[in-house]
């Protein structure tokens, strides 16, 4: 392994903030950054060793490379944390507009949702991969509470109950069950799990979340986060009886007061139901 690539994973290994997921996206990131300084031409490179030329030229591919604002944020993120590691905040601004890169537009022009059919999911061999992506369908999970997802634990009588060290944020939430084909997949999961989690008893989370990714890289799930979007737009039809406007509905602006109120209701059980403390997020999965 190159010197760069070896620190930074020692880095990850020796100070293990923020979920399994966050661990495991954070390594993945500065790994590639440290792939990309090497082909920038700046070799031999230790962590302690990283300045801001370094970090302007990333800035620069990148913007040449064209990623997402998201895409973007993430990478500026994991550097800050090396920053903060190595005792240099210095070396990175504390703003992205610094770098000429704008904010996150936080209401979406086009539907992310995607549907899980059959013939996808029939490309999916590993059982628990296959309930987790059903889950995130059916009950708008997240990828690691889908995972981490225990039956035992998790299912009620009229509704499934998280835990918070399987949230983003640490926030325990509730999650309804209104159909009998969420009862089935429960019951699936139930006998799969058997007493445990979503992840075969030979593993533990990182070895899955592993073979999730490669499950659904070869089944050619391009975006298992749209299984989220695609649930909060149909419970948007479930609760005000119209289209979410993302998803060809009405426009908020043009409802009537009662159609407001609706609108503003269904809205705030969709976010606590995805697990965010604001509404306003909302506008990602539903439009406005």
């Amino acid at each position: 392994m190159k010197d760069l690539n070896y620190q930074l994973m020692k880095l990850c290994r020796d100070n293990r903030d923020g979920s399994y997921s966050t661990q495991a996206t954070r390594r993945r990131i500065l790994d590639l950054i440290a792939n990309q300084l090497l082909e920038l031409g700046f070799r031999r490179m230790q962590a302690k060793s990283l300045k801001p030329k370094h970090i302007d030229a990333l800035v620069s591919l990148w913007k040449d490379q064209g990623i997402s604002i998201g895409t973007f944020k993430n990478r500026m993120s994991a550097l800050r944390w090396v920053a903060r590691k190595i005792n240099k905040p210095g070396i990175i601004a504390r703003d992205n507009s610094a770098y000429g890169v704008g904010n996150r537009s936080y209401v979406s022009q086009d539907s992310k949702a995607q549907n899980l059919e059959e013939k996808t999911l029939a490309r999916v061999s590993e059982p628990y991969v296959r309930l987790s992506l059903q889950l995130q369908a059916e009950f708008g999970l997240r990828r690691e509470e889908a995972i981490k997802f225990s039956p035992n634990y998790a299912i009620k009588d009229d509704h499934i109950k998280l835990k918070p060290n399987w949230t983003k944020g640490g926030r325990a939430r509730t999650v309804p069950i209104k159909t009998d084909e969420q009862r089935r997949l429960l019951d699936k999961a139930k006998a799969l799990a058997k007493g445990g989690a979503l992840i075969p008893p030979i593993s533990n989370y990182e070895k899955q979340l592993h073979r999730y990714e490669r499950q659904v890289r070869n089944a050619e799930i391009k975006n298992p986060h749209g299984l989220r979007h695609a649930y909060a737009q149909r419970r948007y039809k479930e609760l005000t009886g119209w289209q979410s406007p993302i998803a060809g509905g009405p426009a908020s602006k043009s409802l009537s007061c009662d159609q407001r109120a609706l609108d503003r209701g269904a809205r705030e059980t969709i976010s606590q139901e995805l697990g965010h403390s604001r509404e306003e997020i909302t506008k990602v999965y539903l439009g406005r």
